[in-house]
């Protein structure tokens, strides 16, 4: 029986630093990387003209070359017409390399330093070499990631002392421990850049997953709401029609066979439609769902829509245009839950200021407007997501209607909707509308005109539909 054995922890740690290493710095090291150029969404380089932006995404690639030149400088000055193809000419190759193949010029710029050394004398870092290199790690380390600049710097201070040791039969002198403070710093500042970028990327993704997932939930949420709603307008309304239809031969004397067919024909198709609708609309009520034992509300409940908002401390108005009549429910529901929407949305992110609800009524369908004015007063607007629009163009997407929400110019907000709509069938059930343009059935109350000369005539908002 052969016994699996498994790696100790600390072999696994060095077996995957080992991969590491080999991923990093031996995989593919000559590959052809070039350096794409900087982006310019910055908050200083976003303020810059289009074509100025454009030249400064160069800016780094500029660098570099500046960067070669000066290490050429640099060789040229400390020795001369004699060595300068040693000690200026190939550091400053070195440094340029770094914009198409930074790996392969990290591992010639390492070779040099011997090469270096001993042409040059004992210390393998002189002034160009000492500069190219660390150029090499600044900006290999910033094309890479911060795990790269940390074998990049063992390897050099390796290097450093090998050299030293083989050269001058020392440990390591200052020359060495120059390099490796100076790397050592520079890396640092590298890896704190890149490692603060990526958690900025991986926050801002995070966010827009979020926001993206919120959005849906958010959405799925308004139409199981919409359906329940509907479920419940379309279900009251069948089960008249099914009442309706088995009470009516009673009404007549002697109704003939036919007719009593007929009645009975409308009662078993409505009880059908009924029990489908139930069936294929239910399931999208939770658990604990309960129906509502209240009519569901319509914009004959307005006036008690803006008296609650108005105790919660905001100011309103309300102005109808146009020949009030009595819409289908499904319009009527819709329409208030819009307004309850867009009068919350201006009671958190508005606070102090005066919402105005404008209300027309055409001959196409009816026409809403919710505009608020900027928030005053001591009280901080609360934060929120913007979630309820989307509720709000659901509703009216889903009635065929067309809707915008933008910001004022006087700094405030504005909800406009158009929803088509036929007037509600006043056959359908005994006295529904009876009350349709006058009692409760007609919004009332300061601020109320009527008549195509208001701000949502009649039309205007024919227009629009």
């Amino acid at each position: 029986m052969t016994e699996t054995k498994t790696r100790s922890p600390e072999l696994q740690h060095a077996a995957g630093a080992i991969e590491g290493l080999r991923q990093d710095l031996f995989r593919d090291a000559f590959g052809y990387r070039p350096m794409g150029p900087m982006r310019t969404d910055g908050p200083l380089t976003r303020r810059l003209p289009e074509a100025l932006a454009a030249r400064v995404a160069w800016a780094p690639h500029a660098a570099v070359l500046g960067a070669a030149l000066i290490t050429f400088m640099a060789g040229f000055t400390s020795v001369g017409n004699g060595g300068v193809l040693m000690a200026g000419l190939l550091p400053a190759i070195c440094v340029a390399m770094t914009l198409i193949r930074p790996v392969g010029a990290f591992w010639i710029s390492m070779a040099l330093v011997p090469v270096g050394a001993v042409v040059g004398g004992a210390q393998p870092w002189g002034p160009s070499a000492f500069l190219s290199h660390l150029v090499v790690l600044f900006v290999v380390a910033a094309r890479t990631r911060p795990r790269t600049a940390a074998w990049m710097w063992a390897l050099t201070l390796l290097l450093g002392l090998v050299v030293e040791s083989a050269l001058s039969n020392g440990t390591g002198g200052p020359n060495t421990a120059g390099m490796a403070v100076a790397s050592a710093f520079a890396l640092l500042l590298v890896s704190l850049v890149q490692v603060r970028r990526e958690a900025q990327r991986e926050v801002t993704v995070q966010r827009t997953v979020t926001a993206v997932e919120r959005d849906r939930r958010t959405l799925l949420e308004e139409r199981t709401t919409i359906a329940r709603e509907l479920h419940d307008v379309v279900a009251h309304h069948m089960s008249v029609v099914a009442i309706q239809a088995e009470a009516a031969p009673y009404r007549v004397e002697n109704p003939p066979p036919e007719l009593e067919q007929a009645f009975v024909t409308i009662r078993e198709n409505a009880v059908a439609a009924l029990t489908e609708l139930r069936r294929v609309l239910g399931v999208v009520r939770a658990d604990d769902y309960e129906a509502p034992d209240a009519p569901q509300p319509t914009l004959a409940d307005l006036d008690r829509l803006l008296a609650n908002v108005g105790e919660a401390g905001l100011a309103t108005e309300k102005a109808v245009t146009g020949a009030v009549r009595e819409l289908p429910q499904g319009v009527e529901l819709s329409a208030y839950r819009i307004i309850q929407e867009a009068l919350s949305n201006s009671l958190r992110h508005a606070p102090g200021a005066v919402a105005r609800v404008e209300i027309g009524y055409v001959l196409g369908g009816l026409g809403l407007r919710v505009v608020n004015g900027p928030p005053t007063g001591p009280v901080k607007p609360s934060p929120g997501a913007g979630h309820g629009i989307t509720g709000m163009r659901e509703r009216v997407t889903m009635l065929n209607g067309e809707m915008t929400a933008e910001a004022t110019p006087e700094g405030g907000y504005e909800v406009t909707a158009f929803i088509p709509a036929q007037p509600a069938d006043t056959g359908a059930s005994t006295g529904a509308s009876a009350s349709a343009g006058t009692g409760a059935g007609a919004p009332t109350g300061a601020g109320t005109s009527t008549g195509p000369t208001g701000a949502l005539g009649e039309r205007a908002w024919g227009e629009r539909a």
